[in-house]
């Protein structure tokens, strides 16, 4: 085990009373933290105060963790670096109406920021509206190097140190 994930507050295809997905994500954190693992944290349509309150209640900082496929705006970035995340992106950023979303990770401190597929969702472009996989990874990894003014080598050789540091338990396996 490497992290507790996929948790966090998921509003956009659910309705009603969602105390259950709150308690549930205060679980996980502490999980997170009696494991001393990082805490993979997805979100969908939950309103960023909403879910750094609950960070900030369940004590995050201890244990770190991905604030996974980021769209949310610089401030909530540095609320949640502050309580230990990294920022990650997905094909999202790749996107022509993503001006926001490019913006911020333009703000995101270089040892803060990671490259995600989320497949088989949210495949960058040139493969957006297709099932995406994690080959199409380097689409966006070399957008954000574009949009950073930084090479693809380095900004892969820092996501991919930065992987291992925050997955401590992580290892590479080489022969499949």
């Amino acid at each position: 085990m490497v992290a507790v994930g996929e948790t966090g507050l998921d509003y956009f295809r659910s309705e009603g009373d969602l105390e259950w997905q709150r308690d549930r994500f205060q679980h996980h954190i502490r999980a997170a933290k009696l494991a001393g693992q990082a805490a993979d944290h997805s979100q969908s349509g939950c309103p960023g105060k909403t879910r750094y309150g609950y960070c900030r209640k369940s004590g995050p900082k201890t244990v770190g963790g991905v604030m996974h496929c980021f769209v949310d705006d610089l401030a909530t970035a540095e609320a949640a670096m502050a309580m230990g995340f990294y920022i990650s992106y997905s094909g999202i950023v790749t996107f022509r109406n993503a001006g926001e979303v490019q913006a911020t990770a333009r703000g995101i401190p270089l040892e803060r920021l990671l490259v995600e597929t989320d497949a088989p969702y949210l495949a960058p472009m040139p493969y957006r509206g297709k099932p995406n996989q994690p080959a199409y990874v380097r689409h966006t990894a070399e957008f954000l190097a574009e949009l950073r003014n930084e090479t693809y080598e380095e900004l892969a050789r820092r996501d991919y140190g930065q992987f291992f540091r925050l997955f401590r338990d992580a290892t590479l396996v080489t022969d499949v």
